[in-house]
């Protein structure tokens, strides 16, 4: 996974918006649901699902970097299917999720439209 910054400062990620799609079985249907997978803090205001310019903003000025130690944990590839990378980036949330000891970060998952 890559963040990019563009010469006027815009942050965008180097994919779709299904990038942080993920699927699943709710325990109530036998039909995969899709989610939404991101990573955030307790402290930052905005959602990065509907606001992730500003989410960024605060999460670099709180000096967390959340996207670059994803980057830096998430073992993606092109090599992978994009199903496997985004197991991959949610395997990767869990982890940092599970080596918080500040207890600082969250995982947010939501139902895919």
């Amino acid at each position: 996974m890559t963040i990019e910054v563009n010469n006027t400062g815009n942050v965008q990620l180097n994919s779709n918006s299904d990038y942080f799609m993920h699927s699943d079985t709710d325990s109530n249907e036998k039909v995969p649901t899709r989610y939404k997978v991101a990573i955030t803090t307790v402290d930052n205001p905005y959602d990065p699902f509907d606001d992730f310019d500003h989410w960024y903003q605060f999460d670099m000025q709180a000096g967390y970097n959340s996207c670059a130690y994803l980057d830096r944990i998430a073992k993606t590839s092109d090599a992978l299917s994009d199903a496997e990378n985004v197991d991959e980036i949610e395997r990767a949330i869990d982890e940092i999720i599970k080596y918080d000891f500040i207890n600082v970060y969250r995982k947010i998952k939501r139902k895919a439209n």
